[in-house]
């Protein structure tokens, strides 16, 4: 199919509409389970819909919220007025999405690093999800701070593997999230998160690959897509200390927000 360019532009706009934010309901069955299970409901596929309803009817839903982030079992599943959970969004003036990975597994090569995959069959996937409703998609990849890591070889192959991604959203008429995401796991300090966002953002290889069209791989470096990063929106991390780190002088949710914020600028094209 031809890239309709006004529509990828016109749903990325949406998707960052002032005052609003995007609702991630794309928990795995396993999540959902966990959560039901705290409230002593069964996990069964009745109860996660009615779940997911219960979000989806929320009265007013539409001013707050500008696109829901769905998972495969809920992007098939319907209201009780039959309606389909995409039809039921899009009548409140939300935008369906769809979570398009296969979550991460240990990066072969390295001590403890990250790949996430799912890019096998994706652009049948993406095609099957347009016809479902859903008009943007959502892609995570992971780095961990730690003794001699993130290396360049983990962050080089996240990012072909979200270049990949983004440009075969793309083609598929769907608005494709980026989200290079700084791990809050470990005991690192707050300080590294900053110039590591920086690398992982873009200046060593996420943004550079998606916008300037170049694919750098360990094995062939000159492969090219052409993805726009207009019709793209990003997704930071969290500047912020380990989670297992000792507690220090707590920091205010204002200067997170600034150490947070510091990369995009610096690292936009």
């Amino acid at each position: 199919m031809g890239v309709d360019t006004k529509e990828l532009e016109s749903v990325a706009r949406a998707l960052v509409a002032r005052d609003k934010g995007i609702l991630a309901a794309d928990e795995s069955q396993p999540t959902t389970a966990k959560r039901l299970a705290a409230l002593g409901i069964e996990n069964a596929e009745e109860q996660r819909r009615r779940y997911r309803q219960l979000l989806f009817t929320t009265p007013e839903l539409g001013r707050f919220i500008s696109g829901v982030i769905l998972f495969d079992e809920t992007i098939r599943q319907h209201a009780e007025n039959g309606s389909p959970f995409p039809d039921l969004l899009t009548s409140q003036g939300i935008v369906p999405g769809i979570k398009v990975d296969k979550g991460t597994k240990p990066l072969a090569g390295t001590s403890g690093e990250l790949i996430t995959e799912g890019l096998d069959g994706l652009r049948e996937r993406l095609a099957e999800y347009r016809a479902l409703g859903a008009r943007f998609a959502k892609w995570r990849a992971v780095i961990t701070i730690g003794s001699g890591i993130p290396s360049q070889y983990c962050l080089e192959t996240n990012a072909h593997a979200l270049a990949r991604y983004a440009v075969l959203c793309q083609e598929g008429g769907l608005v494709p999230i980026v989200e290079p995401e700084v791990l809050m796991d470990g005991d690192h300090l707050k300080s590294p998160c900053t110039p590591f966002s920086r690398r992982w953002f873009i200046r060593e290889p996420c943004l550079r690959d998606c916008s300037s069209s170049r694919i750098w791989s360990s094995q062939e470096r000159t492969a090219r897509i052409r993805s726009t990063p207009r019709r793209w929106p990003r997704r930071p991390s969290i500047a912020c200390a380990g989670r297992s780190r000792p507690p220090s002088r707590a920091s205010s949710s204002y200067r997170a927000a600034r150490r947070s914020g510091r990369p995009r600028p610096a690292s936009m094209p």
